[in-house]
């Protein structure tokens, strides 16, 4: 696929995977209409039990969100990823978490590797120098750990392979063979594309973590899956689609 030389045909297509934000993904939602960029937007409510559908509804009915997707029971991120991927029309595809962790005024500079032709993936990196919200010591050893684990296999030299932020060209996402229903598609997505032969370019983001108590659901569980997937997805290397 050739993307569109004029910046403003260009269609980002972004995947919000929701899962119990009620109190924020309407935010989310309205950060991302800020964003000087086409998007479509793309949720997906990951079987939520508290207001987050009913919320969701009424941002599509008054034409915040192009499209939502109800998942019939929560099936974890990896599955609401996949789920929007396969919806989604843009030119580009882009995941923006609806925890208002990632800020999405970083978009546009992640988007122009691509719309160049100089990447056909790019990655925003917490660990790069950006502003960032000082908290948990061991989840930032955890994932530069999990992130050296991966670079070994996959011979990437990347800094943060855990990041929400993986914007990759619609055409090749949509050809990857991703199969991962909770936080492993993080791990596999890299994978995929470092075994497709992409070209990835890493820039550094501001990030706002957020803390236990304001919501955020990731744990030392998801950390040790992680390594697990690491293995697997890279030992793994089922055939691009056609």
């Amino acid at each position: 696929m050739t993307l569109p030389t004029n910046e403003r045909d260009l269609v980002l297509s972004v995947v919000m995977p929701a899962y119990n934000e009620e109190r924020t993904v309407e935010v989310a939602v309205r950060r991302l209409r800020e964003v000087p960029l086409t998007l479509e937007i793309i949720a997906v409510n990951d079987g939520s039990s508290d207001r987050t559908r009913e919320i969701l509804d009424g941002l599509a009915e008054a034409g915040l969100v192009h499209r939502v997707i109800h998942q019939p029971q929560n099936g974890g991120k990896g599955a609401a990823v996949r789920a929007g991927i396969q919806a989604a029309s843009g030119h580009v595809v882009v995941v923006q978490d609806a925890d208002l962790e990632y800020d999405p005024q970083a978009l546009p500079g992640l988007l122009e590797p691509i719309r160049v032709g100089k990447a056909d993936a790019v990655f925003g990196s917490r660990f790069q120098g950006g502003p960032r919200r000082v908290l948990y010591f061991w989840h930032s050893v955890g994932n530069r750990f999990l992130t050296l684990l991966s670079n070994m296999f996959t011979n990437l030299n990347l800094t943060d392979m855990e990041t929400c932020y993986k914007m990759v060209r619609a055409d090749l996402l949509k050809r990857l063979p991703l199969i991962s229903t909770r936080f492993g598609i993080e791990v596999e997505l890299t994978a995929r594309l470092a075994q497709a032969g992409a070209r990835i370019w890493e820039l550094p983001i501001s990030y706002a973590g957020r803390t236990y108590a304001e919501g955020k659901k990731i744990n030392w569980r998801d950390g040790v899956a992680a390594f697990w997937h690491i293995v697997r997805f890279n030992l793994s290397r089922p055939a691009v689609r056609e």
